[in-house]
């Protein structure tokens, strides 16, 4: 825990003195104003509160994969990583705990689809069920910090990560049913939708906002925690392998 809230204490001074790492907070509204146009337009005004819900999704997995997966590729060739590296702590803790603070700050994004509806639009989130949308949203933001970690141990061995994050990102929306529900997909994809904790998530984030009751609900947040854990466990896995075997060849310093 100490070295979670050192590496979540660590990204927050970094934050502040780059900022530019919170351009998906500034890409939010307009997904925001897209997704409802087109709904809307279309007539299905009842789709309203699942474009919604879409951007707030965007904008999580944006941090997670963009900022969390590129983070040690970053801290390499910025010649830090030997310094993380050779902190005594575990480094798996400390790049879960600067993940953290990056997706802390992508919630602010739900406010900020929040606003944009309501003041474009005249669309509001219905809130019917408000514990259920705001544990979704808490274990979701845990679930992408956990697939970062894996991200991250993966990427800081390619030489240019920025290729398989701009590659891994629509595909996830489309297999994580972001905006269009998995039930929808092609029945030979769908098998493999469930294995991707978003579609957990965005299914419970569409249930939470119809008045009627949420069925299961904590076996399928449940699911998404377990699938969040999984992924943390397989990156601690990788990067422990990865580093080992950097150190072994002595490429920590190399781009």
């Amino acid at each position: 825990m100490r070295a979670f809230l050192a590496g979540f204490r660590l990204e927050v001074r970094m934050v502040r003195a780059n900022p530019d790492s919170l351009i998906p907070l500034f890409t939010a509204p307009f997904f925001t104003i897209i997704f409802l146009t087109i709904v809307r337009n279309h007539g299905r005004h009842d789709l309203q509160p699942d474009a919604l819900m879409a951007p707030v999704l965007m904008t999580l997995w944006w941090f997670a994969l963009f900022q969390g997966g590129n983070m040690l590729t970053n801290d390499r060739w910025q010649a830090m990583l030997e310094n993380v590296v050779a902190a005594p702590a575990s480094l798996a803790s400390v790049v879960l705990g600067r993940i953290a603070a990056f997706m802390c700050l992508a919630l602010v994004g739900f406010l900020e689809v929040w606003a944009i509806g309501e003041l474009v639009f005249g669309v509001s989130i219905p809130f019917e069920h408000p514990l259920e949308l705001a544990l979704t949203l808490v274990c979701t933001a845990f679930a992408m910090a956990g697939t970062a970690v894996a991200f991250a141990a993966i990427f800081v061995t390619a030489r240019n990560s920025y290729q398989f994050t701009n590659s891994a990102s629509f595909p996830f929306y489309v297999l994580g049913g972001i905006f269009v529900p998995v039930a929808v997909l092609p029945g030979w994809i769908q098998p493999v939708s469930t294995a991707v904790f978003m579609s957990w998530s965005a299914d419970l984030l569409r249930a939470s906002l119809k008045p009627v009751p949420v069925h299961d609900f904590w076996p399928r947040l449940g699911m998404v925690l377990l699938l969040g854990a999984c992924s943390f466990l397989i990156g601690r896995a990788v990067l422990f392998y990865v580093l080992r075997r950097m150190r072994m060849n002595g490429e920590l310093a190399m781009a």
